[in-house]
């Protein structure tokens, strides 16, 4: 596929993000709002040039992964810049993660150094015990964090200025962890050309940012959903990103927009549900916001008519996979249509086919498939998974969906989601859609579970906004009167709590084998 426009064969993301900013004469501008901390681009820049000394004084070299395992706060701009400065490979790693999965992380990244912040010390020096490759923690917050390195202390004696490493735009930028609900995270490498790719086609030609945009999101920015939406994006055109460190809930939000007035919210359906349940919903102020995002997983047609009717805002759902990068198709403002994933965006090509790769008529059901120039190199130390996922020009998902006669999909689930039952194709989403719609459900997701006779059938674990006797029958006379027979759950089973991956998204496989 032609490139749609010409990305320079020398490309440093650090250059195209953040300092070309400064050469278009927008230092001043604000990049960053933080609480009451305001920093300007070039504060930003100066910031990243003293972590990117600091990084090459631990010994840190080109093409070398760096941890980068900070919350939400200026900090993360800083060391993911700097690491991008000096030509090495930034690997964005949730902040609270338990010991054994930080060890994971350790050893499969084999980077030499992590970025971390002093009020998350403990668990990552736990886990360094045995790391192989790590020579260094990297401590933000802390002045004396002996014997580990403090990044104010090294900092004071660097120059806050940088000459950047003359990256290729096909080097290893940044490694995106898959969003897959079993097994361990693989990293899918992206190049530095898949960000610029994105960011133009995406993010300015469909949802138009501009310097006028303050955004604000609800992932954190280790997830590569919002290391777009809320840093990338809104530095590529002068824009201010906002950034709190607290775990997210929707008073955290509420309080945010009424301080700093975003235009643009990043959002996900478990916090639309949160935001439009919550008692004071009727009494927010949303009207800064131009449009709201969604993904990371489908958006039923349930929470978008409330989030609508409460809030007044656009609220557009999308779908994008680590690995090509960021979201390539998207309802678009004034065009959303409710319960599809929008339209492809342009500079992408998806077609839905399928086993064979043959692509199929419009409302038929097939696996996704996609290209364009955001596609990543490979996975990391997965060659056999690499092979049957990338295939040439392509990548091909283990997402199902269908195309209608306009130009709109829909989210089918994942294909190893998708149940068989009675000799007929059944879509989990459709019936958490159902029961979404009954007002004693908070949150749902349903599995397939092999019964004695190693058929397949439906179950389905629900959180309840209140426990009562009889529920279970009731939601499941509920799906059956409103979807077909079949599809209606053969148990249901009322939980406190539905477990989630590391990106925040539902285990199925967890439920699986419960």
């Amino acid at each position: 596929m032609e490139r749609p426009f010409e990305i320079p064969e020398d490309l440093n993301m650090a250059d195209w993000f953040l300092r070309a900013r400064l050469r278009e004469g927008h230092g001043d501008r604000v990049a960053i709002l933080a609480g009451d901390r305001r920093l300007t681009y070039a504060d930003v820049d100066r910031l990243a040039a003293r972590f990117g000394h600091v990084l090459r004084r631990l010994g840190v070299h080109p093409e070398e992964r760096v941890i980068v395992a900070l919350p939400d706060i200026p900090e993360f701009a800083g060391a993911f810049f700097g690491t991008l400065a000096i030509g090495s490979v930034v690997v964005m790693v949730n902040c609270h993660l338990k010991t054994d999965e930080i060890a994971y992380f350790y050893e499969y990244s084999r980077a030499p150094v992590a970025v971390v912040h002093a009020e998350h010390l403990d668990a990552f020096v736990e886990a360094s015990k045995g790391a192989r490759h790590l020579r260094h923690i990297l401590v933000v917050g802390a002045e004396n964090p002996a014997p580990h390195a403090s990044f104010e202390a090294l900092a004071a004696g660097v120059p806050d200025t940088i000459d950047l490493f003359p990256s290729h735009r096909d080097d290893a930028a940044i490694w995106i962890f898959s969003g897959g609900t079993t097994g361990r995270p693989k990293a899918a490498v992206q190049t530095h050309a898949s960000f610029v790719n994105t960011t133009e086609l995406f993010a300015k030609r469909v949802l138009g940012y501009g310097p006028d945009d303050r955004t604000l999101s609800v992932p954190k920015l280790y997830f590569g959903y919002a290391t777009g939406c809320n840093l990338l994006f809104p530095f590529s055109v002068g824009g201010s990103s906002i950034l709190f460190p607290e775990r997210c809930t929707a008073e955290a939000l509420f309080q945010q927009i009424q301080k700093h007035r975003p235009t643009i919210l990043i959002n996900v359906p478990t916090m639309v549900n949160h935001m439009v349940s919550h008692p004071d919903a009727a009494a927010q102020d949303l009207s800064c916001l131009r449009v709201a995002t969604s993904a990371g997983e489908a958006l039923p047609v349930e929470l978008y008519d409330r989030w609508k009717k409460a809030f007044g805002v656009e609220l557009c759902d999308g779908l994008g996979t680590a690995e090509m990068w960021h979201i390539f198709m998207t309802n678009r403002p004034g065009e959303v249509r409710p319960g599809t994933l929008g339209k492809v965006v342009p500079g992408f090509e998806v077609k839905v086919a399928d086993d064979d790769g043959r692509a199929l008529p419009d409302g038929e059901v097939g696996w996704l498939w996609v290209r364009g120039n955001s596609r990543a190199i490979g996975y990391w130390h997965e060659m056999e998974k690499t092979k049957r996922a990338f295939r040439g020009e392509w990548y091909v998902s283990g997402d199902m969906l269908r195309r209608d006669a306009d130009g709109y999909f829909t989210y089918c689930g994942r294909g190893d989601d998708m149940l068989k039952v009675g000799g007929k194709w059944l879509a989990p989403a459709e019936v958490e859609n159902c029961l979404l719609r009954h007002p004693a459900v908070a949150e749902c997701a349903v599995v397939g579970v092999a019964d004695e006779n190693g058929l397949t059938k439906p179950h389905a674990y629900v959180l309840p906004r209140d426990k009562r006797p009889g529920l279970e029958e009731e939601l499941k006379t509920f799906v059956r009167e409103k979807l077909e027979p079949y599809k209606a759950p053969r148990e249901v089973f009322l939980v406190d709590a539905l477990p989630r991956t590391h990106l925040g998204k539902i285990d199925r496989g967890k439920l699986r084998r419960a």
